[in-house]
């Protein structure tokens, strides 16, 4: 039996692309977005005692009321402001389910939403799936700034959805208090839905604060916000996230992520309830953690013609190969892995069309030898390949 597919230009994700062809050539993975250490033993231990009090069984549809409720608190703490744990806040798997079940509810068959490249890839098929039509704004570099003239120009009355990425992954680039306020100004008085991507809410750099949707008045009546414990506490295997929004838009959700995974593995819940109860501060730092490791891989590859540029947040780093090839960025994320035998990955395929870029994305969350030798391997590629004086 053959059928037509709904998504049938979508291949395998980059990610999933370099990683192979990582593992294929014996290279230095620091393309993917994973940390390379271990968590917290607390955090450990905080899911062994879970484990063996027998928190094994469903958890509720919405998340572990524990869990929701030392998620408030942490809110409250970063923005102010007290969200219901009852009807404002649900646990998802991942962020990835966070933004599809989103999506699912904000737009249907006819809608339009309005996404920016260089855009996380999971954003455009889950629009498409909901039989909505995708309208990409590109942010260009080297300051991947938005243009909110460009936005204005984009909307239609069939507009229902902006999806906003801050810090955003992969141009490393933050939202302002400014852009806040200008992407409300093009929504008011629109029936159109904000779903804010804030998975890296803790990683900025250079004093920079976060300015979340949920701080801002006028957008949080609006909006979906995505968040990431994976992201936050060094365990992106365990696939723990959560949606903020208000009660209509929280029912709605729910309507989608009931039948999509229902509920999310208990005992990991269990675990990050008790240690955020246990350590509630236990996620400041991850600022200046990260800067740390973002300083030292730029400080060892400035000059060596692999330059970095400014990197706001996030915990990646872009490179600028310009002054050594004038290949295409996947042409040269091939050649790294072998020649180099370092997987980066490639700005391109976050475009629907992409400018010409010399640009790849390297991850700083790993230990500073990885840093340091994934930095040697650069360098002595980039040497090799500099044009002679």
């Amino acid at each position: 039996m053959r059928f037509a597919s709904k998504l049938p230009e979508v291949g395998t994700t980059i990610f999933t692309v370099m990683s192979r062809r990582a593992a294929e050539e014996n290279a230095l993975n620091i393309g993917q977005g994973f940390p390379d250490y271990a968590i917290d033993p607390r955090l450990s231990n905080s899911l062994i005692e879970a484990l063996s009090e027998g928190r094994n069984q469903y958890a509720p549809m919405e998340g572990t009321l524990e869990l929701r409720e030392q998620i408030s608190n942490k809110l409250n703490a970063c923005y102010l402001r007290r969200f219901d744990p009852i009807t404002e806040i649900t646990v998802t798997c991942g962020a990835t389910e966070s933004l599809y079940d989103a999506i699912q509810a904000a737009v249907g068959p006819g809608d339009e939403a309005i996404i920016f490249d260089p855009a996380y890839d999971a954003y455009e098929p889950a629009i498409r799936l909901a039989g909505a039509r995708c309208v990409r704004i590109a942010l260009m570099p080297p300051a991947f700034r938005f243009d909110w003239d460009e936005v204005r120009r984009a909307l239609s009355d069939r507009t229902r959805l902006i999806i906003i990425n801050s810090p955003q992954n992969p141009s490393c680039s933050a939202a302002t208090r400014e852009d806040l306020d200008r992407l409300a100004d093009c929504i008011r008085n629109r029936p159109i839905t904000v779903i804010a991507d804030e998975v890296y809410e803790h990683v900025l750099f250079d004093g920079r604060r976060h300015q979340s949707v949920l701080a801002h008045p006028e957008l949080r009546e609006r909006s979906y916000a995505v968040f990431s414990f994976g992201k936050t506490l060094h365990a992106t295997g365990w696939r723990v996230g959560y949606c903020v929004a208000p009660p209509d838009m929280t029912g709605e959700l729910r309507k989608v992520h009931q039948f999509n995974t229902f509920s999310i593995a208990s005992p990991l819940q269990h675990a990050i309830a008790r240690y955020l109860s246990a350590y509630p501060d236990a996620w400041q730092g991850l600022s200046t953690f990260f800067e740390a490791k973002r300083d030292l891989l730029a400080g060892l590859l400035r000059g060596s013609g692999l330059e970095p540029l400014a990197a706001s947040g996030t915990y990646f780093q872009l490179v600028d190969y310009g002054a050594i090839s004038q290949e295409d960025d996947l042409a040269f994320a091939d050649r790294l892995i072998r020649e180099a035998k370092i997987a980066a990955i490639p700005l391109s395929p976050f475009y629907a069309k992409p400018p010409h870029m010399t640009l790849v994305r390297l991850c700083i969350a790993k230990r500073d030898e990885t840093l340091r030798e994934a930095a040697r391997r650069l360098s002595a590629f980039a040497t090799a390949l500099r044009p002679a004086s």
